[in-house]
């Protein structure tokens, strides 16, 4: 119980602030004025810490990646396969959103002409205006992170290209990365007060109605991320190893499922996935590529949460989420936000910064889809943490590696 409670500590305090922030909004409605600042200070920070968060772990991510032949064989499965599963969440959950609806209110703030604007250019203005930038100094405007993305890949891939002139730049980008990550850490710890504070201001302006309005996206993901975990992930086992994959795959990944939901760390998991792969037969050519990559860049989780996010937004300003460019745009954020901000600490917010970036969403929206996000972690987390264990399943599968026979089948094997 200790270990779960400094686990689940952040969440914890998390709830704490919103709790004594809807009370503060409810009781002592003329408090909220004076405490609002709070929350836009701590939203500012961490606009601030998402620029250099984002160049440095993407480049040295990259820079770090060593190339062989057979090395590029994995990688190039196993990016078939994050790509392909990951699309297939995204899908999916917008099939469940469009069959099961999950109603929203409105913050009663329609689009500003600049939005509309916006939203209506043409798809070669969009695809301009998103991915580059006239001036580098406009790469470092929160505004502009889709393209800032793109530079920080070439960044990592130019130090790679560059060999041993490069080194002391690679250390550069790797000290950086800790020191930024530390530095999120730091502003983390002001989300209880700063969402608590913005939660004030939600309650005031909103009302207790807003109450029912988290608990059904709660209420959404919690029962579609169950179905999808053990219906989708057999699939995948089965497409992998046939009928022997899934009881295989389900009996190994009790422990990690455990790990994570008593860590809520995907990377705490990472141990335990790996015993995982091999009990199953995954070659350790496969497990020791994909499953510490897909730690970082493989999170069904969330992209689940990323659509949810997305349509919750959307519903609060009363935007059509179905709109299909909408939907096609949303696919390809789902795509970034789980291969990008996914090994980053706090990752998910760095989802709904480039939302905004994308869309242009208001950020009145933004509160309440960090806190939806806060609130699906466990399991987002498992999915997040045991997905790696059949996508290196199926790296196995398509990458033409053998499976080897895993400890399970060895010891029934000796006892036939």
């Amino acid at each position: 119980m200790q270990s779960i409670l400094k686990n689940y500590s952040s969440i914890i305090l998390l709830l704490i602030g919103i709790s004594f922030g809807s009370l503060i909004g409810l009781f002592l409605p003329t408090v909220v004025p004076y405490i609002k600042p709070l929350g836009d200070i701590f939203l500012n920070l961490l606009f601030v810490a998402v620029i250099p968060l984002l160049f440095f772990a993407i480049s040295s991510a990259v820079a770090n990646i060593e190339g062989n032949n057979r090395l590029g064989r994995i990688l190039t499965s196993m990016s078939f396969v994050f790509i392909i599963t990951i699309t297939i969440a995204a899908i999916l959950t917008i099939l469940g959103l469009w069959a099961f609806p999950v109603t929203a209110i409105s913050d009663g703030q329609g689009a500003d002409e600049n939005i509309l604007n916006a939203a209506n250019d043409g798809w070669g203005e969009k695809i301009v205006r998103f991915v580059t930038v006239g001036e580098f100094v406009n790469l470092l405007s929160r505004q502009n992170i889709l393209a800032f993305v793109i530079f920080s890949f070439l960044v990592g891939i130019s130090v790679r290209k560059s060999g041993e002139a490069a080194q002391p730049f690679l250390r550069f980008l790797i000290a950086g990365n800790e020191v930024m990550k530390n530095m999120l850490d730091i502003v983390m710890k002001l989300g209880p007060i700063g969402l608590g504070a913005y939660f004030a201001h939600q309650v005031h302006e909103l009302g207790p109605e807003l109450f029912g309005f988290y608990a059904k996206p709660l209420g959404f993901y919690y029962i579609f991320g169950t179905v999808f975990f053990f219906t989708v992930f057999s699939v995948y086992a089965f497409i992998a190893r046939g009928r022997k994959g899934i009881p295989l795959f389900w009996k190994n990944n009790i422990t990690p499922s455990l790990t994570a939901l008593s860590t809520c760390s995907s990377l705490a998991t990472l141990p335990s996935n790996l015993l995982a792969a091999k009990r199953i037969g995954v070659p350790n050519s496969v497990a020791n590529v994909v499953i510490p990559l897909g730690n970082t860049l493989y999170k069904n989780g969330s992209a689940i949460s990323s659509i949810l996010k997305i349509y919750v937004a959307f519903s609060i300003l009363e935007w059509d989420f179905f709109e299909p460019s909408t939907l096609l745009m949303a696919v390809g954020i789902t795509l970034l936000v789980s291969m990008v901000a996914g090994g980053i600490p706090n990752g998910g917010f760095i989802g709904e910064m480039l939302m905004i970036s994308v869309y242009n969403i208001p950020n009145e929206a933004i509160p309440a889809i960090m806190i939806i996000g806060a609130l699906v972690d466990p399991l987002a987390t498992i999915l997040n943490a045991t997905g790696d264990t059949v996508a290196a399943m199926l790296v196995t599968r398509f990458s033409g590696e053998k499976f080897t026979k895993g400890e399970e089948e060895k010891v029934d094997s000796s006892i036939v």
